[in-house]
């Protein structure tokens, strides 16, 4: 059923709150912990609906996972019993990140097993990773434009590739290197554009040689197998696509002063930080330390004068599930903010150009789509309207947020789809003061 929230024009945001965990290494936490030899202690993990998607998924798959009491996770992995054929089909919710790298992991073993998930997951290119996976031996079938439902079969005996992705992706990346775990041979993987690294990252926590070394823009990635993973122990920071919201809310609410604690700031991620900064945002970012094998630290976050400003197409993939909330920032800017470089968009949950376009056109900002961006030129923000979400978890945060610090209410007409990524928004945003109402 759906649930249509409204957002009100809030006074100050103020307190201290932190950061959920990250959606990205959660996902990898699990199928990495899934795959080791050992038992893997996991805290922190964000109990999303996505993550929850995986976890069903690797349980499927033969490895034993359970939420303790304490709210961390065990995960017994199967090490060198290996993944099994599943019983049914491998249904995987929302999860894009889930499963494409489900994917990828799979099939390094002997079997076969069909992946679906919701009407927005069915309607997203799984191509990007079949491809490759085809070319290391894997059989595979799917809907027409290699869309869920899809089913791949392997031997287990891969063939390792030496691979150039069209696009930035971590997913790609990340797929390819689990295919290639069980491969005999150097598998690698050429990236022209930086991804973020947390496969690369957290593999070698998991005793993993991880060979990276730059390349002009990008990288190359290389692991030789067969590889094993040990299981270890893994604390999990703060989503910075997650605190992205209360950082932008706190940057065009009048009066706020906002601390977000435990984020994580790993050079891939932290595009919209700098972005934000050169656009006048006061952002600072203090007690630095390390968790996961990972740098965190708290940001404060007060009300700024914000200016527009033309984002580099470079910066996007540090920051590709950024840009909703980016634009929303943009329309409380003076001047014009230029977002190009950026077409990546247009395949995620929903076409998140056009999505955003459209709830920013309809409570009164000037905007302008073009095929690989947006042009926002700030002023005052009249509100007013219900935006349609398209069963999209990011645009839907991003107009309740726009909602805060508009001239009237913002309406969403569903909220359900938030408990995908972001289970905690409506606690958190509460807690620093935002006004945010369900009508049902």
């Amino acid at each position: 059923m759906n649930n249509a929230v409204t957002a009100y024009p809030s006074g100050p945001l103020a307190g201290m709150i932190t950061a959920p965990g990250d959606k990205s290494m959660s996902h990898r936490a699990v199928i990495f912990g899934a795959l080791a030899t050992g038992e893997t202690h996991v805290t922190g993990l964000l109990r999303g609906d996505d993550i929850l998607a995986t976890i069903s998924a690797m349980k499927a798959l033969g490895a034993k996972v359970k939420e303790n009491t304490d709210g961390s996770w065990t995960i017994k992995g199967v090490g060198e019993a290996g993944l099994k054929a599943p019983k049914d089909v491998i249904d995987c919710g929302n999860a894009g990140t889930g499963v494409r790298l489900i994917m990828g992991a799979a099939a390094a073993y002997n079997l076969t097993a069909t992946f679906s998930g919701d009407e927005s997951l069915r309607s997203r290119p799984m191509g990007r990773v079949l491809n490759p996976l085809r070319e290391m031996g894997v059989e595979t079938t799917a809907e027409a434009g290699d869309r869920l439902p899809a089913t791949i079969t392997s031997n287990g005996q891969l063939t390792p590739i030496d691979f150039t992705p069209p696009h930035a992706s971590a997913q790609v990346k990340s797929a390819i290197l689990l295919a290639g775990l069980r491969a005999e041979g150097t598998t690698t993987v050429r990236e022209t554009k930086l991804s973020r690294d947390h496969t690369e990252n957290m593999l070698r926590a998991f005793g993993v040689e991880v060979i990276s070394r730059p390349k002009d823009d990008g990288q190359i990635v290389s692991i030789t197998g067969p590889a094993r993973l040990k299981a270890t122990k893994i604390n999990i920071p703060g989503d910075p696509s997650s605190a992205a919201f209360m950082v932008v809310a706190a940057l065009i609410t009048p009066g706020s002063n906002v601390v977000i604690e435990n984020v994580m700031m790993n050079p891939t991620r932290v595009g919209l930080f700098e972005t934000l900064a050169e656009m006048g945002g006061e952002i600072r970012a203090d007690n630095f330390r390390k968790s996961g094998g990972e740098v965190i630290a708290d940001l404060q976050v007060r009300h700024s004068a914000l200016r527009g400003v033309h984002v580099p197409p470079g910066r996007a993939p540090s920051m590709i599930d950024e840009y909703p909330v980016l634009a929303v920032a943009a329309a409380h800017a003076r001047g014009e903010t230029i977002m190009e470089g950026i077409e990546e968009l247009r395949v995620k949950e929903s076409d998140r150009i056009s999505a955003t376009v459209e709830m920013l056109r309809r409570n009164g900002v000037e905007i302008t789509e073009t095929s690989d961006g947006m042009r926002v030129r700030g002023g005052p923000v009249t509100g007013g309207q219900t935006v349609q979400t398209h069963h999209d978890h990011r645009i839907a945060m991003s107009a309740l947020i726009l909602g805060l610090a508009a001239e009237n209410p913002v309406s969403i007409d569903d909220a359900s789809m938030i408990a995908t990524s972001f289970p905690s928004f409506f606690n958190i945003m509460k807690t620093i003061g935002a006004d945010m109402q369900s009508s049902s």
